[in-house]
């Protein structure tokens, strides 16, 4: 069974790989210099598309990060640009726009449904996206998708945290580390895994319950 989940998870760090690259060079203005399919060396800090994505929120890619300043650390006790609406933070209200990155939208499709579902432009995974697991007729399917072996109906906090970095769906499709390691510099990976979690299973107030219930509708509109 273990060798089985990570064989699965190799296949979602692959295909990730080669679709993150895609994703972005199709967004505007196109990336420069071009993002490889296949060497990850320049990805990660080393690129401006790549690294205002894993810019920690709480830092401005312009100033100290693109410059490698040694004060400003990335660690997973920061969310990460990439997971917010069009990677805006507001320092006002800090969860405004959380977990709702469509590159994150994108993962998820990706990996649970089929990668043409990523190609969706809405903003949520659908729950349409699920049923369309149903053989039409005529259809013969020779490969069914991750939620069908899963029998996932909807999208639940644990798809959401896989995707954003365990083993490491995402976030290592953006780094430039050519393979999984817990520890990446300053940034524990587990770490992040479990603080994704938290955020949406040990909320600390009522309001913070409602805010989780209420994404999670959103996803799974």
């Amino acid at each position: 069974l273990d060798r089985s989940a990570d064989a699965a998870r190799g296949d979602d760090t692959t295909s990730l790989k080669f679709a993150v690259a895609s994703w972005l060079m199709h967004t505007s203005p196109t990336p420069n210099p071009v993002i490889s399919h296949r060497d990850k060396s320049c990805r990660g800090f080393y690129h401006d598309a790549t690294g205002k994505l894993l810019c920690p929120v709480d830092y401005d890619w312009d100033d100290a990060i693109r410059n490698y300043h040694p004060d400003y650390r990335v660690t997973c006790y920061s969310w990460p640009s990439y997971l917010y609406k069009d990677g805006r933070y507001d320092p006002t209200n800090p969860t405004k726009g959380l977990f709702k990155g469509e590159l994150l939208v994108k993962a998820v499709k990706h990996v649970f449904t089929s990668p043409s579902s990523a190609e969706n432009t809405s903003g949520f995974v659908s729950t349409r996206d699920f049923s369309k697991r149903q053989r039409t007729t005529g259809e013969r399917r020779t490969r069914c998708d991750v939620a069908g072996l899963l029998r996932m109906n909807s999208v639940q906090p644990r798809a959401i945290a896989y995707t954003a970095v365990q083993r490491t769906q995402l976030r290592l499709a953006l780094s430039s580390a050519g393979s999984w390691r817990i520890v990446d510099d300053d940034f524990d990976q587990e770490e992040f895994y479990h603080n994704i979690i938290d955020f949406f299973e040990l909320c600390p107030s009522r309001e913070a319950a409602k805010e989780v219930e209420n994404l999670l509708l959103w996803w799974n509109q």
